[in-house]
């Protein structure tokens, strides 16, 4: 049915759920799957003000960049031990829907595996969830799981 997936971890357990179906459909098709975080980061530079100085926040970004490498490392090794052959991971900076999508497109995948946090439709579309944005607005099929 697949030749392709992409699945999109956070380290949250709805990532995880998303993880485990990705890797179970992959393993039955004998599809390639991708697997993406994206980290969360401020799109400017933030400064942390402490008495009378500012600090840049430049050792925060350090450990997201290692907690993503952790997150990435982590599922690749829980889709191996899910029995999935045929993978890739990549770690991509930008505003999550919108880098999950262009991801998609530019691997071709027929279609993006994701958690939802389960905030239902309204809250979702009020808080501007990121697997709403992306089920809206992908080019290929979405499958949420909560």
């Amino acid at each position: 049915m697949y030749k392709s997936l992409l699945v999109a971890v956070d380290g949250s357990k709805h990532g995880r759920k998303a993880l485990e179906l990705a890797c179970h459909l992959a393993k039955v098709d004998n599809a390639e799957l991708h697997i993406l975080h994206v980290p969360e980061v401020l799109p400017h530079e933030a400064t942390l003000i402490w008495g009378i100085g500012a600090v840049a926040i430049s050792d925060e970004l350090e450990e997201m960049e290692a907690l993503g490498r952790r997150i990435i490392a982590g599922a690749e090794a829980e889709a191996r031990k899910l029995g999935v052959k045929n993978m890739q991971a990549h770690i991509s900076k930008g505003e999550p829907a919108r880098t999950i999508m262009k991801q998609a497109e530019a691997l071709g995948v027929e279609v993006i595996v994701m958690g939802t946090r389960g905030l239902g439709d309204l809250a979702g579309l009020v808080r501007g969830s990121v697997s709403h944005k992306v089920a809206n607005s992908a080019k290929c099929g979405v499958i949420t799981i909560r």
